[in-house]
């Protein structure tokens, strides 16, 4: 067993610990958690990003809600120190259906064991990756220059350049890309790219932009997955390689950026481990869609409504973010990265990413 896996069981048992103590001494079982809302997210100047603050939720098995909750962790945590002592590794779904064998403990649905799995991070300051525990999805892309060395399953080391030894669609990103199982190479690009959809990541790729502007091509798949966030961490931290991020023109990816760059406050205990505080975005904007006169469409209610929270938000309290969310609420449209394609395909390469792109000293 591998020490952070083994140090990951011993702060578990020390849960559990505390808990039979608590029972020992007539005391009602209690785990205290940092609350998970944007109103208990405080910057920390030092790290950079956005971090859980002072304010604390209690789990007691006061009431009913409560006591399920805890035996359900108690569960949790032994089917965690069982998988990691047989060398085994679940994912959350799996978690998520090896509950239903747990007597008057088992979810309602998969949201609550996540979430749970999220306490335990936060109790523990420990990883979901030391706990063994994987995402059901597959990984994210990345193409460009760059050569990743590789653990493989029998413990050998294989080097792989993501722009030489893969395909048009790259290197997928593992879940587990810390130094044990992933490290870097020879790096022969200037910055990093990071792209919200597959149609524009593709774009790129097909126009030879990781070449031309010797970039390294990375896919978020939407909002990003923790891996994706944590390998574009390591190699801004490790290697010094610079971060932009290019996203749609909404709401939605504005919070996207936000955990790239600042931090998701669901999970603010990992802020220093996952997000990229010197990431700079280079568009969409509301500003693009006047600029650029892109097609657009209007503003749904959700979309206003999540502005709006966004300008309360303190992970945007910026003059940058303040005007651009509020350009958007005024003109009341949105757009995605693919209406640059009302100038060409090529347009997003040639014209439009040069510009912004010059703008913040990249090209």
């Amino acid at each position: 067993m591998e020490k952070r896996h083994n140090d990951a069981v011993k702060s578990l048992e020390d849960i559990a610990e505390r808990f039979y103590d608590q029972l020992e001494k007539g005391e009602i079982p209690e785990m205290k958690i940092s609350t998970r809302s944007k109103n208990n997210i405080v910057f920390n100047k030092k790290m950079g990003v956005w971090k859980y603050g002072r304010s604390k939720s209690s789990r007691s098995a006061k009431k009913l809600k409560g006591a399920r909750m805890i035996l359900r962790t108690l569960y949790m945590m032994d089917f965690i120190r069982d998988m990691i002592g047989d060398e085994k590794s679940s994912t959350l779904r799996e978690m998520y259906y090896i509950s239903e064998g747990w007597d008057k403990a088992k979810f309602g649905d998969q949201s609550e064991s996540d979430r749970l799995a999220e306490d335990m991070e936060i109790v523990t300051d420990c990883l979901r990756e030391d706990f063994k525990l994987r995402p059901e999805e597959d990984g994210a892309r990345l193409i460009g220059d760059i050569t990743i060395k590789e653990r493989t399953r029998k413990g050998d080391i294989r080097e792989i350049n993501c722009r030489d030894d893969v395909g048009d669609s790259g290197y997928t990103i593992p879940y587990n890309v810390e130094e044990d199982k992933v490290n870097f190479g020879d790096l022969g690009v200037d910055f990093l790219i990071a792209i919200e959809t597959g149609g524009m990541f593709d774009r790129l790729v097909e126009n030879g932009f990781d070449e031309t502007a010797n970039a390294l091509l990375v896919h978020l798949k939407g909002q990003p997955a923790r891996s994706t966030r944590r390998m574009i961490k390591r190699l801004n931290e490790e290697e010094g390689l610079p971060v932009v991020v290019f996203l749609d023109g909404d709401p939605w990816s504005f919070r996207i950026f936000a955990s790239v760059a600042y931090g998701a406050i669901n999970s603010a205990h990992l802020s220093e481990f996952l997000a990229t505080p010197t990431a700079e975005y280079v568009g969409i904007t509301a500003s693009d869609i006047l600029n650029y006169d892109l097609p657009t469409d209007k503003l749904s209610k959700n979309d206003k409504k999540a502005l709006e929270q966004e300008l309360e938000d303190p992970r945007f309290n910026t003059r940058f973010w303040k005007d651009e969310i509020e350009t958007m609420l005024e003109i009341n449209k949105k757009a995605e990265q693919q209406a640059l394609a009302k100038y060409g395909l090529d347009y997003v390469t040639d014209t439009y990413l040069p510009e912004k792109l010059g703008e913040l000293g990249f090209f």
